[in-house]
């Protein structure tokens, strides 16, 4: 039982830990990466706090190594997720009824958790399966998952504290109950932050989860459900399952239980789910929430007054950190001809001191892409360049997969604005620029902004504030992320909230309090403390000028009538 107005403690934005050579968290990580590089990890899939192991396994291997294998996973059957619903819907009852203040605890010391004994197991996990260096380790599966769970608890009572006024006489209150039913989250590989995130968000709120992980992501899939169990999570709230996605996506979207769906994913297999929600409306008890962050075709653009050296740094970092597999990556680039001369030189100057290679070695900026099927279209884009007569690769351009998935970052130069390259989502180290007349700099935004279905983020260079200003409004909705003299990635949670619109998602602003208002459903309290006892409002009372005429209406009556009485008796 509550017994005070509680105050969270302050979120601040988890500091960055350099990985400098000779620092301790260089010497802490490189060594648990090892360790857990030579070990065969064996991942069950969770329901209701139980770990189920089944007949099916999936070997997991290493992007940049994809010879070597680190474990395995077991896949679910049909039964096994309609076990997921029962579960989780058996576990709600309790931790729906559980107070705010005990489900933040949870979440609070699973970031402190991460913050110190998990930080390195977590990172190194990311660093195997998901071929991520690491920094790019540190800023995603410690450090953003850490903001989001400390970020979001202060958000929530932010949202409890938002309330209705009351009148004299009234109490009004807003209660912010979980939503009736489960919540399917789908999570992607790029981000660990956000696979731990989909999930945690509506269980803060007070709902239950079938959290279904990529399959490239299962390794800090695991370290995540550790984390939480490590953190006292109840059984059944988040429940993990791998296996078929058709299948799992399926049992849930068709149960009647189902009330809501956190996704980060394809633009395509996100539509495929509105449009199957749409057909099982009346399957479900409330209308189902449906949140998705999606695809994006990220843009750079400068202006003819803009720093070269700082466009060229926002390329080098915006395309290809994390081998431009980030829905915030840039993948294409609107330069002014008078600047491209400057930018390339400081582009190749960047590029060629890009080392690639496995994550085990920090010096490496640039690791594997995420598997063969990424890998296949990815140099299936690079080779069309090499024959199209509008598009001519001018840096980079090799790719080999003997023993990872390497693809060298590559640029591409086209004369063609509608390039194939400059339209296509790629979600690989390739980035494709336009180089255009100075004076066509106010056009080029026009075609930045009907060039791509997708909204998700952008950047503009420009040191003429009168064309920021003008930028800035023409691509409005080109960017649920705009970035002003900054690259297009790197989106801190608390700082700028992060979404798309168009075809890269419903915007619902990951890390904010928009995202946690999706996971409850209001319910409005009026408190009477004394009610009243006659139907009768004041208009149906007659007014004081009509009571006054009837008033002496009745007494000139009875004057007159005292005056007949009086005549009567005189008469007589």
């Amino acid at each position: 039982m509550a017994s005070g107005f509680y105050n969270v403690p302050k979120a601040i934005n988890e500091p960055v830990k350099s990985y400098a050579p000779g620092s301790p968290e260089r010497k802490l990580v490189l060594e648990t990466y090892k360790k857990m590089f030579n070990e065969q990890v064996d991942i069950p899939f969770y329901i209701g706090g139980k770990e189920y192991r089944t007949g099916k396994t999936v070997d997991i291997h290493p992007p940049h190594d994809h010879k070597h294998c680190v474990g395995k996973y077991y896949t679910a059957e049909k039964e096994h997720i309609e076990l997921a619903v029962k579960e989780a819907i058996k576990a709600r009852k309790q931790w729906a009824a559980t107070s705010w203040e005990h489900r933040a605890a949870i979440f609070l010391k699973a970031a402190d958790l991460l913050a110190g004994p998990f930080r390195y197991k977590m990172n190194a996990a990311t660093m195997i399966a998901q071929s991520k260096n690491v920094y790019q380790a540190e800023i995603d599966s410690a450090c953003e998952l850490i903001d989001f769970l400390r970020f979001n608890v202060e958000f929530m009572t932010e949202i409890y504290s938002n309330q209705p006024i009351s009148s004299p006489g009234i109490w009004n209150r807003m209660e912010y109950r979980p939503l009736e039913g489960f919540v399917y989250a789908i999570t992607p590989f790029n981000f660990t932050a956000i696979a731990g995130n989909l999930p945690a968000a509506p269980a803060l709120m007070g709902n239950v989860i079938i959290w279904k992980p990529a399959s490239s992501q299962v390794y800090s899939a695991q370290v995540i459900m550790e984390l939480f169990k490590a953190a006292g999570l109840p059984d059944g709230v988040i429940n993990m399952v791998t296996g078929n996605s058709g299948m799992i996506t399926d049992v849930l979207l068709n149960s009647s239980d189902f009330s809501g769906v956190h996704f980060t994913g394809s633009t395509p297999v996100f539509n495929s789910f509105w449009e199957t929600i749409g057909k099982n409306m009346t399957t479900y008890k409330t209308y189902p929430r449906i949140v998705g962050e999606t695809g994006g075709k990220d843009f750079i653009w400068a202006h003819p007054t803009s720093n070269a050296k700082e466009v060229a740094t926002a390329i080098s970092r915006g395309a290809f950190e994390y081998q431009g597999q980030k829905c915030s990556a840039a993948s294409r680039a609107y330069l002014p001809k008078s600047l491209w001369g400057d930018i390339k030189i400081a582009l190749e100057n960047d590029l060629k001191s890009f080392k690639m290679g496995p994550p085990e070695d920090p010096t490496n900026f640039i690791n594997a892409v995420i598997d063969a099927r990424a890998f296949k279209k990815l140099s299936g884009y690079i080779e069309e360049a090499k024959s199209d007569s509008d598009a001519e690769i001018i840096i980079g351009g090799g790719y080999n997969d003997s023993v990872g998935y390497f693809i060298e970052p590559t640029v591409i130069l086209t004369t063609n604005p509608y390039y194939k390259t400059m339209c296509n989502e790629l979600f690989g180290p390739i980035m494709t620029i336009y180089v255009y007349e100075d004076d066509q700099w106010e056009e080029m935004l026009d075609i930045i902004d009907n060039t791509s279905e997708f909204a998700l983020t952008g950047a503009i260079f420009s040191g003429d504030r009168y064309a920021i200003k003008i930028a800035t409004d023409k691509l409005e909705n080109a960017a649920g992320n705009f970035y002003i003299n900054d690259k297009p990635t790197g989106a801190v949670v608390g700082q700028q909230p992060f979404g798309g619109a168009r075809g890269s998602g419903t915007n619902d602003k990951a890390g904010s309090v928009w995202n946690l208002l999706r996971w409850v459903s209001n319910r409005t309290i009026k408190e009477t403390f004394v009610s009243p006892t006659d139907y009768r409002y004041p208009f149906l009372g007659e007014s004081t000028l009509e009571t006054v005429e009837k008033e002496v209406e009745s007494a000139i009556e009875k004057l007159k009538e005292f005056g007949k009485d009086l005549s009567s008796k005189f008469n007589k």
